[in-house]
This record gives structure tokens, sequence and C-alpha cells, in this order.
């Protein structure tokens, strides 16, 4: 049940922004001639690691990774924008029975602090491309967060963190609960 309330909020998150634009940001976007929408490439580094419920007997050190994706931005104003991804990502813990790796789809609410700069936040529903039964859950919830700078003409830098909501391990195969934090350390590009 938890896990389908998380769904469909997500999913009404995710429509809230779609949305049909009103009729006067139609025609104010159509007079400024700026690019509405753009599309690029982003990859990184990750550092991961588990927060487990009770504190486990064994050693939990954090995994360090990488990421790559692709993303789509959509301009809503001058300085607001809807940022969706869809990125394969290395996570877990550094031991091999603590390592998973995840699609991750994360939509962020962006807003631009100047020129070079903005800051975003959002949900980010994750899909596990791992093993059957290796103890994870196929699906995980959590929150995003990060500052975007621009490097360059549509080169950047940026650096998010990642809060999971939800337990990742699967409650048949282990009595410990765990959620997951991440930091993403990304470069990428827009076309």
């Amino acid at each position: 049940m938890k896990k389908t309330c998380l769904t469909l909020l997500f999913i009404g998150f995710t429509a809230v922004f779609f949305a049909q634009e009103s009729k006067e940001t139609k025609e104010a976007r159509e007079s400024q001639e700026i690019k509405s929408t753009k599309y690029g490439i982003r990859t990184g580094f990750n550092i991961s690691n588990l927060d487990f419920e009770p504190a486990p007997l064994f050693t939990n050190a954090h995994r360090n990774g990488f990421f790559f994706g692709g993303f789509a931005e959509f301009m809503l104003s001058n300085s607001v924008f809807l940022n969706t991804e869809i990125q394969w990502s290395a996570e877990g813990g550094k031991d091999e029975d603590l390592r998973a790796n995840y699609i991750n789809l994360p939509v962020q609410l962006r807003f631009a602090l100047s020129n070079k700069l903005t800051i975003g936040a959002g949900p980010q529903i994750s899909l596990k491309t791992w093993q059957d039964t290796d103890g994870f859950e196929t699906f995980t919830f959590s929150g995003v967060g990060g500052l975007e700078y621009e490097i360059l003409t549509d080169y950047f830098i940026d650096l998010r963190a990642v809060y999971g909501f939800s337990d990742i391990l699967d409650d048949s195969l282990t009595p410990l609960e765990a959620t997951q934090f991440i930091i993403q350390l990304g470069i990428g590009i827009k076309i």
C-alpha cells in the first residue's frame, strides 16, 4: 500500500508540471526569443552509502561508482525550469552483497539564481537492474536536490544529493531496513 501511494504521488507530481500552459504564458513565451526546451547528456561520479536500522553487525563502507544518462529541460518561465532525466547509476554499499544498480527517473523543479547558477529539487523513482533475489526492492523512492553551474555555453558541472525515502531492502529476505544516501558530482552538455 505504501509503495502504491508513493507511486501515485510521484505520478501526480509529474502530471502537474506537464499540464497545459495558460494562454498568457504561451503568448509571453512565443514573444521571447529563447529556446524553450533543451536536451542533453550527463555523467559523473557517485558516492553512495546505506543507513541501516537497526545498526548492522558488519562493516558498512560507502561505494564509489558512476552514473550516466540523458535529460530534457523544459522552460516554464525565464527563471523556472522542469528537468526530467533518465540515468543508470551504480549505488549501494562497498561490499559485493550490498551493491545495487538502478535506472533512476529524477524530476526536478529548477530555479535560476543567476545566468550561470541554478538550484533544483524534486522526487526520484528508481528501478533496480540487478539480480531477481538479491535482497533489494525493485522500486525505490527518493528526493533529489542540487546545484548546477554553467562553465561554458551549454557545458555545466553539477552537485546533487539524493536521499532515499523508502526501505531499499526486501522485507521478506532480511529483518534490516536500509535507506540510501548518494552524492553525485557530474558534468554535462545541453544541446
